[in-house]
């Protein structure tokens, strides 16, 4: 069940300053260390079918653990999400090497992830407005992240949020169909069971606004596997019809007579 965190009184008052500038070539990044095996998984399943459905531009990023930066209130501040997606970057792609800095180097961040196992003591909801900042406030203040989505990995329960027109984030309900519409993105999210790349459990996983799942890439290779065979199944019985031997079938269709055989006797 989606609940909102209770917001301090502190959060409310205030406004924080912010600036867009390159990180200081002193400043120390954070290094935090991936909370679990399938953190890294999970933001490449989701990069990997955004990318073969063509949602990506050469400018865009998608982003796993790395470092998302501003000065806030005359501090440096940098939290590293699990996974982000950036719809543009304005600079060469090689010149952010130690982070990234929104309006500087390109467009704010329009969804980010956190992948976690329990609630109790993550960072994912710290609303802390002062110094060392919480992600939530980051990511809904300073960042104002149109989407900001945490799973629990183990129960494919989703929790995502969106921004208001008060600039708050507030739970999103799924529809029908149990998925949640990212109007940014295009895209319907919603969680899914199953295997991929020697991993079983639940996945993140993009639909489009037809509801129509985008697939990974090793996914559209077996759908057009079978696209293959199905066509030579039916250009093996049309021949079949006509009378041609399993040689002449073979040979019209550039086949070995061992592709052919066991097709005539089904």
């Amino acid at each position: 069940m989606v609940a909102t965190p209770t917001r301090p009184k502190a959060q409310l008052a205030g406004k924080p300053e912010i600036v867009w500038e390159k990180l200081p070539e002193d400043f120390v990044l954070p290094d935090d260390p991936v909370d679990n095996i399938n953190q890294p998984a999970l933001a490449a399943a989701l990069t990997d079918s955004l990318f073969f459905a063509g949602y990506l531009s050469e400018t865009s990023a998608t982003t796993t653990n790395y470092g998302i930066g501003a000065k806030v209130d005359g501090k440096t501040v940098v939290k590293a999400p699990d996974w982000s997606w950036i719809p543009a970057i304005s600079v060469p792609k090689t010149e952010i090497e130690r982070g990234y800095t929104p309006v500087l180097e390109g467009d704010l961040p329009l969804v980010i992830m956190e992948f976690i196992l329990e609630a109790e003591g993550t960072q994912e909801y710290s609303i802390r407005p002062i110094h060392p900042l919480g992600k939530w406030f980051y990511y809904e203040r300073v960042l104002k992240v149109p989407n900001y989505v945490v799973f629990y990995h183990k129960t494919g329960t989703i929790e995502p949020y969106q921004l208001s027109e008060k600039g708050v984030y507030q739970p999103q309900v799924p529809d029908q169909d149990g998925l949640y519409w990212l109007a940014e993105a295009n895209l319907f999210l919603g969680a899914w069971e199953g295997a991929h790349q020697n991993r079983s459990g639940w996945w993140l996983r993009w639909w489009d606004a037809d509801k129509q799942m985008l697939l990974w890439g090793e996914e559209l290779i077996k759908q057009e596997r079978q696209k293959a065979e199905q066509v030579q199944q039916s250009a093996i019985a049309k021949l079949t019809e006509l009378g041609l031997s399993a040689e002449q079938i073979a040979d019209t269709l550039s086949l070995s007579v061992e592709d052919v055989q066991p097709q005539l006797e089904n």
